[in-house]
């Protein structure tokens, strides 16, 4: 992710995807979500990294999933919140091309009162709730994003969720023991997995060509792609 944030700050003329997945499994907070909101220690044990990101956005486990990267130029003649947009689209579009099934994804077309949801022990997560323009699959979230406009460039980054240990990330938050089961649950009732949808595992690297081919013919354009496994 620093990397994602030293590729903003060099204000490319075209846009830039990168995907990657993470090892060990990271917990990335949002810029301004503050390290206390999470059990560092109790991370540490069960060897999961902490950073955190340069974008907003609250909590996410990445573990069973993809992480996508685009640094965007707003000089495209696109508004940060038109490329949220856009870039959402196309990445329905690759999901598409990994299995037609997921034609049946959607955008958010609501957009959640964040003043009232933050709330709620909840809301230390990102996955809790879909924020508009945000893909879901049967009204469950299935993608998470955030954005930073930086200069001339917008850096979002997104997590595609394959699995379901992302649920595991209430176990790491310092929010009430006695609340744990009931947000979990919440949690495991709002979102949802392509493994889950799809009941087969999943093909991390079909599914990154397919993310690329989407973003290719959605912006009918070819983007610099960077691939790598993060160690």
């Amino acid at each position: 992710m620093d990397f994602d944030l030293q590729l903003a700050r060099s204000f490319p003329e075209i846009p830039i995807l990168r995907l990657y997945r993470w090892k060990p499994y990271c917990i990335s907070i949002g810029a301004n979500q503050s390290f206390d909101e999470v059990d560092k220690e109790k991370a540490d044990r069960n060897n999961i990294d902490l950073v955190k990101r340069p974008t907003g956005g609250r909590a996410i486990l990445h573990s069973e999933e993809l992480t996508y990267s685009v640094v965007f130029p707003v000089e495209l003649n696109y508004s940060a919140k038109a490329i949220y947009n856009e870039i959402n689209l196309a990445l329905r579009e690759g999901l598409v091309f990994y299995d037609s099934l997921l034609s049946k994804l959607e955008l958010e077309h609501n957009q959640v009162d964040f003043k009232d949801f933050y709330k709620e022990d909840k809301s230390s997560i990102c996955f809790a709730v879909s924020a508009k323009s945000e893909i879901n699959f049967n009204n469950k979230k299935l993608v998470g994003s955030a954005q930073r406009k930086i200069g001339k460039v917008v850096l979002q980054h997104g997590s595609i969720l394959c699995g379901r240990y992302h649920l595991n990330i209430v176990d790491y938050l310092n929010v009430d023991e006695s609340s744990k089961d009931e947000i979990r649950k919440e949690i495991s009732e709002t979102t949802i997995d392509l493994k889950s949808i799809l009941h087969d595992e999943i093909n991390y690297d079909f599914l990154s060509e397919c993310i690329i081919l989407g973003f290719k013919k959605y912006f009918n354009a070819d983007v610099d792609i960077k691939e790598q496994i993060l160690q």
